[in-house]
């Protein structure tokens, strides 16, 4: 008698129900909602208006606006007709916005766009590894080197969050008024409104991603 074979279950069909391991919320709740509201921010602030202004124009509430926008609200037929007929667009540019590609940067090894900035007099050099154009956020991905010659630099300060991750090299790292000693393996995440960079070079060749976050203006 021949024992009968485990089939795989079918995704939808009893199949385990993966998650991420991060605790941001699932993407499927009001993803019309949210895209509706995106759209609707982007040519707002495309034509310069503020939610006043398309608040006036559309005869629709500064707060219904912004719930709408932040995609809290499933807003009716007609006031997005009286939204689209403020902005001067055809309603279906809206609906469209719901079947918009999302964002995705691929960059092969060694392939990443050569960038200046503030430190690359001090030597050191950034390598952008991604972008999006999209979203109210702004993510930039860089590999940073520093090599024989490369001097330090403290003074970094912009708006957001930062993320370090060590890959080679030592380098006594400073935040504010503290300074931490950073190994390969080794991560830092910060808030980049305090003066930062590496303090002293301990071992060079040394490299390190860094991932800036912040709101698009």
């Amino acid at each position: 008698m021949k024992k009968s074979e485990a089939k795989p279950a079918e995704p939808g069909r009893g199949s385990p129900d993966y998650r991420t391991g991060s605790s941001a919320p699932q993407d499927g709740e009001r993803s019309l909602e949210r895209a509706l509201g995106a759209k609707i921010r982007a040519i707002r602030r495309e034509r310069d208006l503020s939610v006043s202004d398309l608040s006036g124009a559309s005869k629709i509430s500064a707060g219904m606006l912004s719930k709408i926008e932040n995609g809290q609200i499933s807003p009716s037929l007609s006031t997005l007709q009286s939204i689209a007929g403020a902005l001067n667009v055809p309603l279906s540019l809206l609906f469209a916005a719901s079947e918009q590609r999302r964002d995705c940067s691929f960059v092969r090894a060694k392939q990443g766009v050569a960038i200046e900035r503030r430190g690359s007099k001090a030597g050191h050099h950034y390598q952008l590894l991604g972008h999006v154009i999209g979203g109210d956020v702004v993510v930039e991905p860089y590999l940073i080197s520093l090599q024989e010659g490369a001097t330090t630099y403290t003074a970094f300060q912009h708006a957001g969050m930062e993320f370090i991750y060590m890959l080679t090299g030592e380098v006594i790292y400073r935040h504010g008024d503290n300074s931490y000693r950073l190994r390969p393996g080794d991560s830092m995440l910060f808030d980049s409104g305090a003066l930062h960079g590496p303090e002293t070079l301990v071992k060079l060749p040394m490299t390190y991603l860094s991932i800036i976050v912040y709101p698009r203006s």
